[in-house]
């Protein structure tokens, strides 16, 4: 079930899994609505990797304007809250400039940090050092667990695997005293920053793993392991957020001799197919979000906006 906004929308937001075609359709509905695009894809921040985010090339964005590509060097770790800041100041002058911001991406949290009214606490270097320094001691499975027994739902939510955002949780949880998860409403519990409309393209689960293969194999073709080399050479490797991004790690192990390039390839298939049912499972708990087919016969870009845009009059007039 699904519900529509309490007012007219001020943007659009495209969201759901990898390899669905947001990009595209949220290229066609700008055009259609006479707005910009801005980004909401956590790895296409990052200057110089283009091929394995699947970042649009100018003449695929049609003329259309896009916001927030680009924006960090590969060496830079990833903050939700200057991303926050960056994104409502865009988004606040195309609403002044009269054009409808298209937000799009497949990076959950950065959705909701643009649209909803989400706290994103400072850190502290002493907290986050000596923590960081208990992960590379004990390893990211003991801190997780220690995670676990203080917010339950964040450790539901985070992977033991991923010892940065383990890190990060705990940093939170001892310098507010309260659980990590306290800074983030249940979707749709408060009253958003702006109206938005949410449009989630759903792709059965068997096309969608043929197509995120179709991707892996089209990154491998198009040179993704230049890319890599060049990154690398630019600090992607010590790039603690950057060196992390799918395709970007299986190559940089491949690189230093821990797999081959075609293991590498197939690695990082296995890590897309894992990734996209977390970005299913995240957008599906919104029930703010309107889903449209996105399969063999609606994938068309300009089919797709048809049915977002009734979508939007819908709204517009109700």
């Amino acid at each position: 079930m699904t519900t529509r906004p309490a007012s007219p929308p001020q943007l659009v937001a495209v969201v759901g899994p990898t390899a669905a075609g947001k990009s595209d359709l949220a290229v066609a509905l700008a055009a259609r609505l006479g707005g910009e695009v801005v980004n909401a894809d956590s790895m296409q921040l990052y200057r110089g990797m283009d091929i394995g985010t699947n970042k649009l090339t100018p003449a695929e964005r049609r003329g259309i304007p896009h916001h927030l590509l680009d924006v960090w060097d590969v060496t830079e770790t990833a903050s939700v809250a200057e991303y926050q800041r960056m994104a409502r100041e865009r988004i606040d002058r195309l609403l002044a400039q009269g054009r409808t911001p298209v937000l799009v991406g497949g990076s959950g949290l950065y959705v909701r940090a643009a649209i909803d009214p989400l706290d994103f606490p400072g850190t502290d270097p002493g907290i986050r050092a000596r923590l960081e320094a208990e992960l590379a001691r004990e390893g990211s499975g003991a801190l997780h667990a220690r995670l676990a027994a203080a917010d339950p739902r964040a450790a539901r939510a985070i992977l033991p695997s991923n010892g940065r955002r383990v890190v990060r949780a705990l940093e939170v949880i001892e310098l507010t005293g309260r659980p990590f998860t306290a800074r983030l409403p249940e979707a749709g519990e408060a009253e958003g920053v702006y109206s938005a409309l949410q449009i989630g393209l759903a792709v059965d689960r068997p096309e969608l793993f043929e197509r995120i293969a179709a991707n892996v194999d089209r990154w491998w073709r198009e040179g993704l392991l230049d890319e890599v080399r060049e990154l690398e050479r630019a600090g992607l490797r010590e790039g603690r957020t950057a060196s992390r991004a799918l395709g970007y790690q299986q190559l940089l192990a491949a690189l230093a001799g821990d797999c081959t390039v075609e293991e590498a390839r197939e690695e990082t298939v296995r890590a897309t197919r894992r990734f996209a049912r977390r970005q299913e499972s995240w957008f599906r708990r919104d029930r703010r979000v309107h889903w449209l087919r996105a399969g063999r016969q609606e994938r068309a870009p300009e089919a797709l906006a048809a049915h977002a845009w009734q979508l939007v009059e819908r709204t517009v007039t109700s």
